[in-house]
């Protein structure tokens, strides 16, 4: 069954859909009325609904049943990922939010091949938000993870002071065998907690990077022996919490 987030505050028995929403209900699934579909509210509650009105120019439904069962993460999982090359970052942002991202906040690093562009960046954070929402609803999530504009590590670290476990995915440490460190930080994490994961760009943390991290009290960690690319490394740290908290028992 379809699934579509609800930008506004709705009346229950009258719910109206966005244009967009609207354009994909009529032409892309070819809806009519009496047809099912979910709606997830702004405060993240989804319902299923039931189509009551479809005309050209718009979609209105009505809950038929509301659904107790969430999908997100029982903790909230930011991550701030160095800027890559090519669309590897909307690869992270569909595959991020499909694994139950909270939140994504890119950030310009010392080694990071790509350098933002201010006149194109509204259309470039724009796009990552239609995929993180597509994903969304791909992945029947209750909210939409929200993507930041650039920050600086310097913005990073005072980001940091809102989470409870705050890390980042450091080579050095994998190479020097230090294992503990991501394992401790995920095990300590209790549900509703929030963590801050940053991975580097493709030529990793700076040294200077790396020093001014550890000394604001980020936790430098080793995703496993082996050195993952840039685009992989967000990946893992969503997915190994997912594994410790939604499926070890």
């Amino acid at each position: 069954m379809q699934r579509y987030f609800l930008t506004n505050e709705q009346d229950e028995q009258n719910i109206i859909f966005s244009k967009e929403d609207i354009h994909h209900i009529r032409r892309v699934m070819r809806m009519k009325e009496g047809d099912h579909v979910y709606a997830v509210f702004p405060d993240g509650r989804a319902a299923v609904v039931v189509l009551s009105s479809v005309t050209d120019t718009s979609v209105s439904a009505k809950v038929e049943e509301w659904l107790a069962q969430s999908s997100e993460l029982p903790v909230e999982v930011v991550l701030a990922c160095g800027l890559v090359k090519g669309d590897k970052f909307d690869y992270i942002i569909q595959k991020g939010t499909e694994l139950g991202a909270a939140g994504f906040v890119p950030f310009e690093a010392e080694r990071s091949i790509v350098k933002w562009d201010l006149k194109k960046g509204a259309k470039k954070i724009e796009r990552w938000q239609k995929i993180a929402k597509e994903a969304a609803e791909q992945s029947h999530r209750n909210r939409i993870p929200a993507v930041a504009e650039p920050m600086s590590v310097t913005q990073i670290i005072e980001h940091g002071n809102m989470f409870d476990v705050k890390l980042f995915a450091y080579e050095e440490t994998a190479k020097s065998g230090e294992m503990p460190a991501f394992y401790e930080a995920v095990s300590g994490l209790a549900s509703g907690g929030r963590m801050l994961a940053v991975t580097g760009p493709e030529g990793g943390f700076s040294e200077k990077e790396a020093a001014q991290l550890r000394g604001a009290g980020f936790i430098p960690c080793a995703l496993g022996p082996r050195i993952l690319r840039a685009e992989t490394a967000p990946l893992y740290v969503l997915s190994a919490v997912s594994f410790y908290l939604e499926l070890k028992r």
